[in-house]
């Protein structure tokens, strides 16, 4: 019996497989370590949130992208007039998530990847952190802080204050955030007969919006007002 003598390929051919598949690890490696940082530091530096409704007009409008600092404003850190990002459930939303495992695992990734909004997180202004009383509204229509009128120029024109009457101590460890477009916001408002009264924890905080990113022509950074 003969034995069929193996092919040979030409030491060229050889150097040219062997540099494809170094070519292809190489890549492959680098995509993995991309994700991984990208990862990383959206997980605990930087993140990017879409914008689902208009309650955040005139400064935010529906469809925009912008940043969050995870570094900033988590547990008691949080300052009167920052815009923030945080987790509703157990506040604004229920606790639990009615959606199946992989209608969850398609909205996380639409959420991750900037092309959607999320059915539990919210953006809104904080207006009052613990020991503040926050009312609305005063003789003249504005909203009072510990009983003095608060300038609110971030409102959306021709917005009151508020159409709803609150008169509302915050507790410590929480915080008390309203929309900018008040006549169209879900806020803490909405909330006030509800168990919490509207009040959200400061460990529900995700990051604060400190950067407006999409679309391009209105590029612009997310100010803390002053004062």
């Amino acid at each position: 019996m003969h034995e069929t003598p193996a092919t040979r390929l030409p030491a060229g051919e050889h150097t040219k497989r062997r540099s494809r598949c170094a070519g292809w690890r190489f890549v492959f490696s680098a995509v993995l370590v991309a994700a991984l940082l990208t990862g990383l530091v959206r997980g605990f530096l930087v993140d990017v949130y879409f914008i689902p409704s208009a309650s955040m007009e005139p400064l935010l409008q529906e469809g925009d992208r912008v940043l969050v600092s995870k570094v900033e404003d988590t547990h008691g850190t949080a300052q009167r007039g920052d815009v923030v990002v945080f987790d509703g459930r157990g506040s604004f939303d229920p606790i639990t998530d009615p959606r199946s495992v992989p209608e969850r695992l398609v909205a996380g990734a639409a959420q991750w990847l900037g092309l959607a909004g999320s059915d539990t997180v919210y953006v809104k202004r904080v207006i009052g952190i613990g020991g503040d009383r926050v009312a609305c509204c005063s003789d003249d229509g504005r909203l009072t802080l510990n009983g003095k009128p608060v300038d609110e120029p971030y409102v959306h024109p021709g917005d009151a204050a508020s159409d709803l009457d609150f008169d509302v101590v915050v507790p410590e460890g929480r915080i008390w955030l309203l929309g900018d477009h008040r006549s169209v916001s879900m806020d803490s408002r909405s909330l006030l007969g509800a168990a919490g009264g509207g009040l959200v924890a400061e460990d529900r905080i995700i990051g604060r919006a400190f950067q407006l990113v999409w679309p391009l022509d209105r590029y612009a950074p997310i100010n803390r007002p002053a004062g």
